[in-house]
């Protein structure tokens, strides 16, 4: 009965971690296109391009969740090359609203102004969970290219956008 009573124990704990865990998870969904920077030929001698191009304002869509026992969390963003980029390009990205959601004292904050990123994660923007989950649909992302030069060697760059939620 003494083994019973405490394997009946260790199994209401691990119950309990379980649930605590999978209560502090974040989740974030990246939607969206494929973006083909479309960058019109040089006609003339001695020009140059015009340097920085952007995308549509809803180019990405992101869905991201926080729940109420994390608070808050931070969205962030870097680049990895696919499978070549030149370090002279730059890119950055800024949020063009707020999405949808239906917590009413939920809050996102940040990144309404272009960010530069590289190949290291820099926090774009934060959602904070107040007294409910933090449930945001449709986050509209901006890209924007700069960088773009006669002196950069004629290739096909390419690279993939990364986004990562996690609490603070």
């Amino acid at each position: 009965m003494k083994i019973k009573t405490r394997l009946l124990k260790y199994y209401y704990i691990i119950i309990l971690l379980v649930f605590a865990a999978s209560m502090k998870s974040q989740t974030l969904t990246v939607g969206g296109t494929n973006w083909t920077v479309p960058i019109v030929p040089i006609t003339e001698a001695g020009n140059n391009y015009s340097g920085t191009y952007e995308s549509a304002a809803n180019q990405i869509l992101l869905a991201a969740s926080v729940p109420l026992l994390l608070g808050t969390a931070k969205v962030s963003v870097h680049y990895e090359p696919n499978p070549t980029w030149h370090n002279s390009l730059l890119l950055a990205a800024k949020r063009t609203g707020n999405g949808t959601t239906l917590c009413v004292l939920c809050t996102i904050t940040g990144g309404t102004t272009y960010l530069p990123f590289t190949q290291t994660d820099v926090e774009l923007f934060r959602i904070q969970a107040v007294l409910a989950l933090a449930s945001y649909t449709n986050i509209p992302i901006q890209m924007q290219l700069s960088g773009v030069s006669v002196t950069t060697p004629v290739a096909s760059y390419n690279s993939r956008i990364v986004f990562t939620i996690s609490g603070l």
